[in-house]
């Protein structure tokens, strides 16, 4: 966040269409399209303690079928990825880290808390993929970002 916009994301956040999953899921609708602000992490002003940071290359990613093996909605745990709910893949080294399905997590530059529900590729280090429903275009809106991203685990 940025000096005091805290007024103005909580204003963002109540207005979003966010989905509840497992009454963990908190935050505004997760596309590069309706992130207008760029926000600044600010640990302190935070509602939880905060791990981090770290600087990640931020990708986006969706549920087609060409993007993915098997059923597109399905997460690697097994959640269902739904239309608008603000999830995250994570490339397996930041699971050392203490990231895991759950796991809270913060992406400077995008407003709200996104979930840890999928994983990607053993490929990739230091990496997250953001969940963008069916929204080709603010996928590719977003591309390839270096981010510092905060995180709590659950």
């Amino acid at each position: 966040m940025r000096g005091n916009d805290s007024t103005a994301t909580q204003s963002t956040l109540g207005r979003a269409a966010g989905v509840t999953v497992m009454s963990l899921l908190l935050g505004s609708l997760a596309s590069a399209s309706t992130a207008a602000a760029v926000t600044k992490v600010n640990p302190k002003k935070t509602p939880f303690a905060l791990q981090g940071p770290i600087v990640v290359t931020a990708t986006a990613y969706n549920s087609l079928a060409e993007q993915t093996e098997g059923d597109p909605e399905i997460a690697a745990w097994g959640d269902r990825l739904v239309e608008g709910m603000n999830a995250v893949a994570i490339s397996a080294d930041l699971e050392g880290l203490g990231m895991k399905r759950g796991t809270k997590v913060r992406i400077e530059g995008l407003s709200g808390e996104y979930l840890v529900l999928d994983r990607m590729p053993p490929q990739w280090e230091r990496r997250i993929d953001i969940y963008m429903g069916e929204d080709v275009h603010a996928a590719k809106h977003w591309g390839r970002r270096n981010v510092r991203i905060y995180w709590q685990a659950p």
